[in-house]
């Protein structure tokens, strides 16, 4: 199930929060403006009738009346009664065809039907003997009904709200969590490239140059102590990387030394038979060791950026052809019967440097070679693809179990030790990943336990090819 991105979920709280709170403050409102219009008719009423009072005029016995009281003002009507509850004069409204009782200065709620008047009645004592009453008579309903559209208007226009304050909320969330993003990305980079030196630098974009925590929100602190990290993490690679430089280089006369002095050694007639295997022990080992001090000086260089890369136009079919003869050599060397069989394009030439080419090659033949069944085949074949060069080696034997497949591109990674002769230090693999990458190819590699790998570099022809990515699904044999 796909998991809800933080941004998402921040709108939708957002938006649910202002919605509610919308809602709760429209429907206070309403009830109040609700209450407000109904007490504002009753006032309305009451004042209407108190002040046509002064209309009304009383003489030599008889009653003199204003036009006023005619007349319909904010949907008021009036209307004049004696005390026998006669009509005298005014208007009544439409629909009004009840008759009640008089009720001096008393608001009534008259219902006929659907709809509901207000009713008040007023006296006036024209003379001791003489009193009449005003009523006067508005619609409650109509005064319900404008209430009624405003309380539509607000229905319609409250999901327009709803929806913008979900577009409001998903830009400021996503404004908010673009730091985020980029402290993402930064780290997305750092992994595909290795690139240490890289950070996220919010506070240089944001042209802010105090880092003080008190200063800055949360997300920034986060993203400059991830700086800070990355400042940190690089001086400590550096320094590893300057290590290793700094002992493999020490390393190299001591051993050269061992190497000279065993050349001496066994050609002392002297030396009886087991003191020379002795002796050749100590050389082979030490060859293992300036094997395994050329390869970490390689890679030390590749790191800091220093390892040159001298290309040119070469002819890989012959170089290939070469270093499969070579192969077979060694191989042959080792009595297993191992034989290897190339199937090469003819006269294919790219931009390339000759001595990593041929090293990368020959790591992984002799890859293969160790890693075949006695008397099997090591099939090595190179063709064209487009722009690229494809080559491949494979061989049919104790393959790669594949839990060790996204590892072995690590160096000193050794899939199964105990499957090995100790004189292979697992750097073969590192370097032939780098050589592919540097040329601007790949290098992947497809294995079986059991039934062998197929290893797979690409390169690009031309001086101009941008290769075929970095082949990162990993994959080599265990322990280059």
């Amino acid at each position: 199930m796909k998991r809800i991105s933080l941004k998402l979920k921040l709108t939708l709280l957002y938006t649910f929060f202002m919605a509610m709170l919308t809602c709760a403050a429209l429907a206070i409102l309403f009830s109040l403006t609700n209450r407000e219009i109904l007490s504002s008719t009753q006032s309305r009423l009451e004042r209407r009738v108190q002040e046509s009072v002064e209309d009304l005029d009383y003489d030599d016995g008889k009653l003199e009346v204003d036009s006023d009281i005619y007349s319909v003002t904010r949907d008021i009507y009036l209307s004049l009664y004696d005390s026998d509850m006669y009509f005298l004069y005014g208007r009544v409204p439409q629909g009004f065809d009840q008759q009640p009782e008089l009720a001096d200065g008393v608001t009534r709620t008259i219902r006929e039907g659907n709809h509901s008047w207000y009713v008040y009645d007023l006296s006036f004592p024209l003379a001791p003997d003489y009193t009449i009453y005003v009523r006067g008579i508005t619609s409650v309903t109509d005064a319900e009904a404008s209430f009624t559209v405003t309380l539509r208007f607000a229905l319609i226009l409250l999901p327009l709200m709803v929806l913008a304050t979900a577009v409001i909320g998903y830009c400021f969330t996503k404004r908010t969590l673009l730091p985020v993003r980029q402290i993402t990305s930064t780290v997305r980079e750092i992994r595909a490239d290795a690139d240490l030196s890289r950070r996220i630098g919010l506070t240089e974009q944001s042209g802010e140059s105090d880092k003080n925590p008190i200063n800055m929100d949360e997300i920034y602190t986060l993203a400059t102590t991830f700086d800070d990290m990355l400042g940190e993490l690089e001086k400590v690679f550096d320094r590893e990387k300057q290590f290793t430089s700094d002992v493999s280089h020490e390393l190299r006369t001591p051993v050269g030394v061992i190497l000279a002095q065993c050349e001496s050694m066994l050609r002392d007639s002297s030396l009886s038979e087991a003191q020379q295997a002795d002796v050749r022990l100590i050389e082979r080992k030490a060859k293992s060791m300036a094997d395994m001090i050329s390869q970490l000086l390689f890679l030390s260089r590749a790191d800091q950026g220093t390892q040159p890369l001298n290309r040119e136009v070469i002819d890989l079919s012959g170089l290939t052809e070469m270093t499969v003869e070579e192969g077979q050599m060694l191989a042959d060397s080792q009595g297993r019967g191992i034989r290897i069989e190339a199937e090469i394009e003819p006269e294919i030439e790219a931009w390339a440097d000759e001595t990593l080419y041929i090293r990368m090659l020959v790591n992984l033949i002799s890859n293969a070679v160790r890693y075949s069944y006695d008397n099997g085949v090591v099939e090595v074949s190179l063709s064209t693809e487009g722009e690229d060069v494809c080559g491949a080696v494979r061989d049919h034997g104790q393959g790669i179990p594949a839990d060790a497949l996204p590892h072995i591109w690590e160096r000193f990674y050794q899939a199964d030790s105990s499957r090995t002769d100790g004189s292979h230090s697992g750097l073969g693999l590192s370097m032939v990943k780098w050589i592919a990458e540097a040329h601007g190819g790949s290098v992947s590699v497809v294995s079986r336990e059991g039934e062998g790998s197929i290893f797979t570099f690409r390169l690009p022809a031309s001086e101009m090819g941008t290769g075929c990515g970095t082949g990162a699904n990993g994959g080599g044999q265990p322990g280059g």
